[in-house]
């Protein structure tokens, strides 16, 4: 039978995989632009804008979404309980105690984010907060300082910068092509290779962003399963995680504040009621999270 640290050991393996072949993918891409635009200093211009980008999403990131969940920030005095907990958990963790945030919202749903776990924030809904019993939020809570041990903000903003990287390759390589500025190899050479690059650059130009957008929602959905079983090794406890994923599942209320820039944050998709093909989901089915759970080692 599976244990929590197979568990653990399996998804970091995946969430990697994962990352490599995205990398893999993006350098492919860019060869095959670069081989048919004949203009690399466009592609070193494009590598430099999305470090520009990443460094600013880096550094402003978790005031960004704090301003756009409308969190606010709580001290020991107006919430001990919460704050009890989330410093338990934290010492426990071997991390420094993060900020603590609520958002006034009945729904039920919780997030973490900050560039490093000096600078971290962990937040939850009033909604939670009134809804689930003590090891229930325990369980919430360890998801989301996982998620700051194991640096996934740090990880999903390189996956974003990606993602925007390849949808910016992908649009120049078609408006350049499309309106008359395209100057391959093929057109010098006239060979079979440089005409097949061509076409291979334009199919790949118009699909490219889809399929780096399924990646990163795959990542996505990896890292959850990890916070999952490395918040069950914090507690001891996965039936505590199960159950409040269970009254999560079961509220049938959006968050107000929830946005597709900012869902793939929260503890279960804080976007209710839209039906979306698998593919597409911010995170993994919460039946089958509460399966895995259930059928861990204790």
């Amino acid at each position: 039978m599976a244990t929590l640290y197979s568990h653990v050991d399996s998804n970091v393996r995946r969430t990697w995989f994962l990352i490599i072949f995205f990398l893999v993918f993006i350098i492919g891409l860019g060869y095959v632009f670069s081989y048919n635009l004949h203009e690399p200093v466009i592609l070193w211009f494009a590598v430099l804008f999305s470090s520009f980008m990443s460094m600013l999403s880096y550094w402003f990131s978790d005031k960004i979404v704090l301003r756009l969940s409308r969190a606010r920030e709580v001290g020991k005095a107006e919430n001990p309980e919460l704050y009890n907990i989330i410093e338990n958990l934290s010492i426990t963790a071997g991390l420094p105690m993060p900020r603590v945030y609520i958002m006034e919202d009945s729904a039920l749903n919780a997030f973490a984010t900050g560039r490093d776990p000096k600078h971290a924030v962990v937040a939850v809904t009033r909604g939670l907060l009134e809804r689930l019993n003590k090891t229930e939020l325990e369980g919430v809570i360890a998801h989301e300082l996982s998620h700051i041990g194991n640096k996934d903000i740090l990880l999903s903003t390189v996956v974003v910068v990606l993602v925007g990287f390849v949808a910016l390759l992908s649009d120049f390589f078609l408006r350049f092509s499309f309106f008359g500025g395209r100057r391959s190899r093929d057109d010098e050479k006239g060979g079979q290779f440089g005409a097949i690059l061509a076409i291979t650059g334009i199919i790949l130009a118009i699909l490219s962003p889809l399929i780096a957008t399924l990646i990163q929602l795959a990542i996505s959905r990896k890292r959850e399963f990890l916070a999952d079983a490395d918040g069950a090794l914090l507690t001891r406890y996965p039936e505590g995680l199960a159950s409040a994923l269970e009254k999560i599942s079961a509220d049938p209320r959006p968050l107000a504040a929830a946005n597709k820039a900012t869902a793939h944050l929260f503890i279960s998709n804080p976007l209710k009621g839209k039906k979306v093909f698998s593919l597409f989901l911010t995170h993994p089915p919460i039946e089958e999270r509460i399966k895995i759970l259930r059928g861990m080692d204790k």
